[in-house]
């Protein structure tokens, strides 16, 4: 089993769409199907391509009584965000655009109003002690074949893959049975499980997902840098090596359930370095609306506590302050980076200095290679490397060609072996 070719090229700009239309939470009434909400979202596909993106990761769109993940009916458009013209509509302008679309698929747990099936589909208990949230019951029979009814319907009006929410928490045998029924008739759909921790690639291989989310790599690439600490990273991006041996794991620095990155990172110089990272590892990465503007917020353990990170979006262009401006500009270097690279999807990394403050990696596949120089020490780093043109960095000329790199206090360097 292997992943479609597409997913190769693809760079995902994700959107949650109840928050991005501002449909959840409403301030005043509730919108209603009329209001055609969801369609907002195509206003944005040409600030997604010009960003670099070549594809739409949608959070839930599906019949909800709150935030999407509640689902009461998985066969209709939430009347929140409007219908299934509103659906066509926006898979329609995202092909015309070349645009691949992903839909989030909540198939673990449902919401209290879900109103298929019979008690036999649900589970005596509710998802991770949310009263809300019922988890169905994966043993019978009839949940699969619905699961794999809901999924065959949506690709067969346009969508390209499946991101499946919460799916470490669903047994690995129910996906196995589900996704090669659904690969029948969709040879070239993807699926992303959400997996937060554990051994990735035995879920991969037990489940026949395509991908999941790299959580792992995520911690460590804000983590590292908060703690000026560059072991953590450089150990994760040795499991990520691992994992890419036998698939391409999905990778952020930012997405709808986390803090921003921009409020996570204590130095505002380094959300530069995380961008950087995430364009240079193998995988297959994805920018969270808003973090190429440098959007903050910040994650509480709390009712109502996503709100800050699922802002509503009006219509483009948005204004942005200078420090935005310069995070849009980096994110659209560095994404085109990755585009005129395209062996960087299967790239592993090697280092050739670590410390804890400065690290440099070479990242590589078969004889395509380049070097990344990280530093968030308060002095410049100095290194000498294999003889290389400096092609991206924080100040630097970008036809240089040296054996030795220098980085200021923060900066960061991307050369190419010459």
């Amino acid at each position: 089993m292997s992943a479609p070719a597409w997913v190769e090229q693809v760079i995902w700009w994700q959107v949650y769409p109840l928050g991005f239309v501002g449909a959840f939470p409403a301030q005043q009434r509730p919108p209603d199907p009329g209001e055609h909400r969801l369609r907002r979202i195509t206003a944005w596909f040409d600030h997604a391509i010009t960003l670099g993106a070549s594809g739409i990761a949608l959070g839930p769109i599906f019949a909800s009584r709150t935030h999407g993940y509640d689902t009461t009916d998985h066969y209709h458009i939430d009347p929140r965000l409007g219908d299934d013209a509103d659906f066509d509509h926006v898979v329609a302008e995202a092909h015309r655009r070349g645009l691949r679309v992903l839909l989030d698929g909540v198939f673990n747990h449902v919401g209290v109003d879900f109103a298929r099936g019979s008690q036999t589909w649900l589970r005596d208990c509710t998802f991770e002690g949310h009263g809300d949230l019922i988890t169905l019951n994966h043993d019978n029979p009839e949940v699969a074949d619905y699961t794999v009814d809901v999924m065959r319907h949506w690709l067969q009006r346009g969508a390209d893959g499946w991101r499946l929410d919460a799916a470490y928490a669903v047994p690995q045998r129910f996906w196995a049975n589900v996704l090669p029924r659904v690969r029948e008739s969709h040879p070239d759909a993807w699926f992303v499980g959400e997996l937060i921790h554990g051994d990735y690639a035995a879920v991969v291989a037990g489940a026949t997902f395509d991908s999941v989310t790299q959580y792992e790599l995520w911690k460590a690439i804000w983590s590292s840098l908060n703690d000026r600490n560059f072991y953590e990273l450089d150990w994760a991006l040795q499991r990520h090596n691992t994992f890419l041996s036998s698939f391409a794991p999905l990778t952020f620095i930012g997405n709808h359930d986390v803090t921003r990155i921009a409020s996570r990172l204590d130095h505002p110089g380094h959300v530069a370095l995380a961008v950087v990272i995430l364009m240079t590892v193998g995988g297959v990465p994805s920018v969270y609306a808003g973090d190429e503007f440098g959007y903050q917020g910040v994650k509480e353990e709390r009712l109502g506590g996503d709100d800050a990170v699922r802002p509503e979006f009006g219509s483009p262009p948005l204004p942005v302050d200078e420090r935005g401006a310069q995070l849009w500009t980096l994110h659209q270097h560095l994404i085109g980076l990755r585009r005129r690279y395209p062996w960087l999807h299967a790239a592993s990394t090697a280092t050739l200095r670590l410390d804890n403050r400065q690290y440099v990696y070479r990242t590589y596949c078969g004889d395509e290679a380049l070097i990344v120089a990280l530093n968030v020490d308060d002095a410049p780093l100095h290194t000498s490397v294999p003889r290389a043109q400096v092609i991206a960095g924080s100040g630097a000329p970008p036809t240089e060609i040296v054996d030795t790199v220098v980085v200021e206090p923060h900066g960061w360097r991307i050369l190419r072996p010459t």
